[in-house]
């Protein structure tokens, strides 16, 4: 039987309590796209003319243009013709099994909660089946998922999740905790094996900031509430978390730290673990919670440090506790061009070291590079022509070449005065390294191609593309051998296999550290004739990683492990380590009530 430890926050002033989200923004079912990433009113398409141009008006510098150079460029570097009447047309929805929730377990999860807050809808179900990796994608489009929650349940208060769980321990039920459905780990995905009963359990309706204390500069945020509208609601009081991962738009605060997050600003602000002050969680032998909430303490072991990149597997965190800080006086981008990708690592490894780093730091390789470059629309009359004189003076006089040229983007944070003092700096640095200014517009699409990669994944798989993106950290001494080895296995992969065309293999470097860097590739081939391309892209993915790890490369940065990479923990940890994380599992949960399955388990 569970047991509840109520200790309140009730020393901590309450200075602002933000109204809860309405009713309407947390359950619009078509706010965001069911079969693609992203929002409903924003698609990659082709338009009349033949041309990819992106709908709706959400991100100023895609939305609502047409980018008539984007499909020959594509065809140029893959070597395989894009054409809007030659795509594989999506199946959507798959076959979904029946569930397997029994009219009484769907009666007494509806007494704990309410009708409306349970479902066994089966389109419910198969969204919360699955995450967003290209073989989960491609399934539901081309195949189907084997295994998907029986029924879907949307808690709203603690005490709402603590009856789950007493219920799941009496029905002996498999609960799988579900925040934004972003990863891409397979985290999510049901174990085909488990027999019991399974239930999703949906946090987004716990998605209220409960207190804000200014004096302290701490907020109490319940685990559901999602990137977007914690940047929003945090702002209307005059700060910020400041943690804004890629996935920002949809991922949540339980999800972060369930997954060791990291985000783009993370230089100014630190990753999950550094702005995370409390956690709240229910697990199978109750509810863990603290009496009060101070800076830093040593307490011996602290159970709540294991639910950093937990994975679902202890319990459902329902709140944390988080450092805020007042908004920033001044934020502005940059970019510098460099003549090749070694200047540009060079530079980075330096301005890691140079004291006056900025918020956010990125460098892409010449690919990407490219593919930045044909995201901006057409321009005409004057514009055209300065482009043009632009181009000329950077690829002629000072000697840039545009198969080699790479660009690093950059966010400044901070007080005028400060953000001026590392613009002078970093810009400064940059030109010992032989770069040059590339202005802040190009800095802001840099950013922009963030948010646009994963929709560009999912329009280029009806079309017969199939592409992933994966990270890893590594070591300043090993970074430039990782990224060139890694393309070259991958590369030697697809030719040993005959894929059709050119694979696009691309790489970046988005976070740094004193001691190394994070490296995130992108690849994609065309698949049109390969049989179970997604099994291949699978094999070929495995390989690079492998690579990685042989040069020294880390498993995993933020993505964390899920069920994709269980297969190479024991080539990172000892036997002892493997041990103590599936003695960690049996010991507070051995039942295996939460059961998604992303744990190392000895044979």
């Amino acid at each position: 039987m569970c047991f509840a430890v109520s200790l309140l926050y009730s020393d901590i002033p309450l200075n602002t309590r933000p109204p809860p989200p309405t009713a309407e923004r947390v359950a619009s079912p078509d706010e965001e796209s069911a079969d693609v990433w992203g929002f409903t009113d924003t698609v990659f398409r082709f338009n009349d003319r033949g041309h990819i141009e992106v709908s709706g008006s959400r991100y100023d510098d895609l939305s609502g243009h047409e980018l008539a150079n984007l499909r020959p460029w594509f065809e140029r570097v893959t070597g395989v013709s894009f054409r809007a009447d030659d795509f594989h047309v999506s199946q959507y929805p798959p076959e979904i099994e029946p569930s397997r929730a029994s009219p009484q377990l769907l009666a007494e999860l509806r007494e704990i909660l309410s009708p409306e807050q349970v479902t066994d809808d089966p389109q419910v179900r198969l969204r919360h089946g699955h995450g967003h990796t290209q073989e989960e994608m491609f399934a539901i489009k081309y195949g189907r998922i084997a295994r998907v929650p029986d029924c879907v349940v949307f808690p709203e208060t603690d005490a709402h999740v603590q009856a789950l769980v007493d219920l799941a321990l009496r029905r002996d039920l498999s609960l799988i905790p579900f925040g934004g459905g972003t990863n891409v780990t397979n985290a999510v995905r049901c174990p085909e094996t488990e027999m019991r009963p399974i239930v999703s359990v949906d946090m987004r309706r716990m998605s209220r900031i409960a207190w804000i204390d200014r004096v302290n500069r701490m907020a109490c945020i319940e685990a559901g509430a999602v990137g977007r509208d914690i940047v929003s609601a945090l702002a209307a009081e005059g700060f910020t978390m400041g943690h804004e991962p890629d996935s920002v738009e949809f991922s949540t605060l339980g999800g972060w730290i369930a997954t060791h997050a990291s985000g783009m600003k993370k230089n100014r602000y630190g990753n999950i673990e550094d702005l995370v002050l409390d956690v709240t969680a229910v697990t199978a032998s109750g509810q863990l919670e603290r009496a009060s909430v101070v800076p830093r303490e040593s307490t011996g072991i602290d159970p709540r440090l294991w639910f950093f990149g937990s994975e679902g597997n202890l319990g459902i965190v329902t709140r944390a506790v988080v450092k805020i800080v007042p908004l920033p006086e001044a934020c502005e981008y940059g970019s510098v061009l460099f003549k090749n990708f070694e200047q540009g690592l060079a530079f980075m490894r330096e301005l890691a070291h140079s004291g006056c780093l900025p918020a956010s730091v990125r460098l892409m390789d010449n690919l990407q590079f490219q593919l930045g470059m044909m995201l901006k629309p057409v321009r005409v009359g004057v514009a055209a022509l300065g482009s043009r004189l632009q181009k000329w003076i950077v690829t002629k006089p000072l000697g840039f070449r545009a198969d080699e040229m790479v660009a690093c983007t950059l966010v400044f944070e901070g007080s005028r005065g400060e953000v001026a003092r590392q613009q002078r700096a970093v810009y400064a640095l940059a030109k010992r390294h032989g770069g040059m200014k590339g202005g802040a517009e190009n800095g802001r699409r840099g950013y922009q191609l963030t948010y646009g990669i994963a929709y560009i994944r999912d329009f280029i798989m009806t079309r017969w593309f199939l592409a992933e993106s994966f990270e890893t950290t590594v070591p300043w001494s090993k970074a430039a051998e990782l990224c060139t080895s890694v393309k070259r296995a991958i590369l030697e992969e697809c030719a040993r296999r005959k894929l059709p065309g050119i694979p696009f293999v691309s790489y970046r470097v988005t976070q740094v550290y004193d001691s190394g860097c994070v490296v995130y590739f992108y690849f994609a081939f065309n698949y049109k004739g390969v049989e179970n391309p997604s099994a291949v892209y699978h094999d070929i993915e495995r390989i690079a990683r492998d690579e990685v790890l042989r040069c020294g490369g880390s498993l995993s940065h933020h993505h964390g492990v899920g069920k994709l990479r269980q297969p190479f923990l024991p080539k990172i940890m000892s036997s002892a380590a493997l041990h103590w994380i599936a003695a960690t599992k049996q010991a507070v949960d051995p039942r295996n009530v939460f059961g998604v399955g992303n744990y190392y388990r000895e044979q």
